[in-house]
């Protein structure tokens, strides 16, 4: 188990003791100790109980609850109180704008026990006289509980992409002889997928022995030579029977869109044994289609015009821009985190601690400001030629104005704009807000344009032309917020802003050194609106990324 693994257990017990009305110290005892748990510097199960014991907020008595849940996989305390929890409780923990508080007065005073019961309570209008309610609060949990039911079954890329990966490869493994290749949603590198999909020539007999043995593994067939995998608490996958002889044609009719591939069978047709994906472009006159791009009916045009670019890379990316440290709510020091990017082969760090209204990030005061780029000056006296940049993630405030005055925004190299409260905006609000912002001289990049977050929250609604064609009129530069929980501005999105000269940037949104690894997700989400190295800002050299910011100071 992971540190968020673990957290999440004390996190959940705290949760359920409220909704049970256990003692109040106890519970946030439990709360803490999640949070404690979850900014770790490193792993638990990297350190011994000397260590893991003597830690600030972790402790003796905790430091062995945390043992047992690394060793049995389960925690007694949270055991017990889950087993005298009815199953829509736990459900309800799930409901975004559902504390424990509120659904203890749901369960207790109400009796209600089911998302369904409640549901219809909403439909009913039930809950707009109930106290610590009201009409917009029940409003909110109805389309909450809407947005939580369509995402059941569906997990992040990011989170099963290993899994996926590790299935495959031990497979291979061990039949050698057999081929085995991911295909479908996880091989065209969607962000949100609901099965693990696998093309092989294997039998059916030689899966289905691999998951007999599984504990309440479930096996289903279904038509067309397709084997299901149920396993509790893990993706479905589902394997793709076919013959050595026509593996590569299951292997491409599988892993396009419907879109992409009734598209393709309009005009062009499959070879019945290609020995190669290739093969079949080739012999229908196609530049090659890279697996992410096949989404849409518009990439095969694009192929028969040769009118592909080639897709960025991870390697591409020179700057780590989008980054926060200690100064705010990040866990590493600047010095630490520009070392390893140092280290890691970048040649610059955008430092982008949180503004003074993020009060619960520990946001920048004026006077914190200064004292920040006194060590960021020494810092880059002593990592020469590596640069780090002094910016900041600016609150965009409810009317659209940024969360300092000129004065202080002009003391940064460059501004992020993003927004940060009161999300729940009509569209009218949230393209006011957003454009005024993008209006403002000092802000150089667009954050996380809509503030989704993955299987979540859904954001706030916007008009991504007007917003883009916005952004192309100020010179304002759209991240592509690399953490798997939003990878947002969407990929659908960065064609029409690269085809309006609008640059984009893959940030990680770091919040310490493991953060850098999110720009891999990043580049993943990138790839599928058929992002190039060259409209991408964080692809810039250090000598590019200087010149682009002094020409960005012109339009102040």
């Amino acid at each position: 188990m992971n540190n968020y693994e673990i957290a999440d257990h004390f996190s959940m017990l705290a949760k359920l003791m409220d909704v049970h009305g256990e003692n109040t110290f106890k519970s946030k005892s439990y709360s803490i100790a999640a949070y404690h748990i979850e900014n770790l510097p490193k792993e638990i199960e990297e350190m011994d109980d000397a260590e893991l014991f003597s830690l600030k907020g972790i402790g003796e008595s905790t430091g062995k609850k945390i043992r047992e849940i690394q060793q049995t996989g389960k925690f007694d305390p949270l055991q017990k109180i889950m087993a005298a929890t009815p199953q829509g409780i736990l459900e309800m923990l799930s409901i975004k704008g559902l504390g424990p508080k509120k659904i203890a007065t749901i369960w207790k005073e109400m009796g209600i026990e089911t998302l369904g019961e409640l549901e219809y309570a909403c439909v009913e209008n039930r809950l707009v006289a109930v106290k610590g309610f009201g009409a917009k609060t029940q409003a909110s949990i109805l389309e909450n509980i809407s947005y939580y039911k369509k995402s059941q079954g569906f997990h992040l890329w990011a989170e099963v992409e290993m899994m996926a990966i590790d299935l495959r490869d031990k497979l291979q493994s061990a039949f050698p002889q057999k081929q085995f290749a991911l295909t479908g949603a996880i091989r065209r590198q969607d962000e949100v997928l609901e099965f693990v999909e696998i093309v092989t020539d294997a039998e059916k007999e030689i899966i289905t022995d691999q998951f007999q043995s599984i504990a309440d593994a479930a096996i289903e067939e279904e038509p067309n030579n397709i084997l299901i995998i149920r396993i509790p608490q893990h993706p479905v996958i589902k394997f793709y029977l076919t013959s050595k002889e026509t593996f590569y044609h299951t292997l491409f009719v599988a892993t396009g869109s419907s879109d992409f591939m009734e598209a393709f069978f309009e005009k062009y047709s499959l070879p019945e044994t290609p020995q190669s994906e290739q093969e079949i472009f080739s012999q229908n006159k196609l530049a090659y289609i890279a697996p992410p791009l096949r989404e849409t009916a518009i990439i095969l045009q694009h192929a028969s015009d040769g009118d592909l670019d080639e897709l960025i890379t991870a390697k591409d990316i020179k700057g780590i821009i989008h980054s926060h440290s200690t100064w705010s709510d990040g866990l590493d020091k600047i010095e630490t985190m520009a070392k390893a990017a140092r280290d890691q082969g970048f040649e610059y760090l955008v430092i982008s601690d949180h503004s003074q209204a993020a009060y619960y990030a520990q946001g920048l005061t004026p006077e914190k400001i200064a004292v920040q780029h006194q060590e960021i000056d020494a810092l880059n006296e002593k990592f020469a030629p590596f640069k780090i940049f002094k910016s900041i993630e600016a609150d965009i405030l409810g009317d659209g104005s940024l969360d300092y005055n000129e004065r202080i925004l002009s003391t940064f190299d460059l501004v992020i704009a993003s927004v940060h409260s009161n999300l729940k905006m009509s569209l009218e609000k949230a393209m006011s807000r957003l454009l005024t912002a993008i209006q403002n001289p000092f802000t150089t990049i667009l954050g996380h344009p809509t503030g989704r977050l993955l299987l979540s929250r859904k954001g706030y609604p916007i008009d991504h032309e007007k917003i883009i064609d916005a952004c192309a009129e100020h010179n304002v530069v759209i991240e592509i917020n690399a953490n798997p929980h939003r990878l947002d501005i969407d990929w659908r999105w960065i064609e029409y802003a690269m085809k309006k000269g609008v640059l984009l940037s893959i940030n990680p949104d770091a919040h310490s050194v493991k953060g850098y690894r999110d720009i891999y997700y990043g580049v993943m989400s990138a790839q599928k609106g058929g992002l190039t190295p060259s409209h991408n800002l964080s692809s810039y050299s250090l000598q590019e990324f200087e010149l682009f910011l002094k020409k960005q100071a012109e339009k102040k």
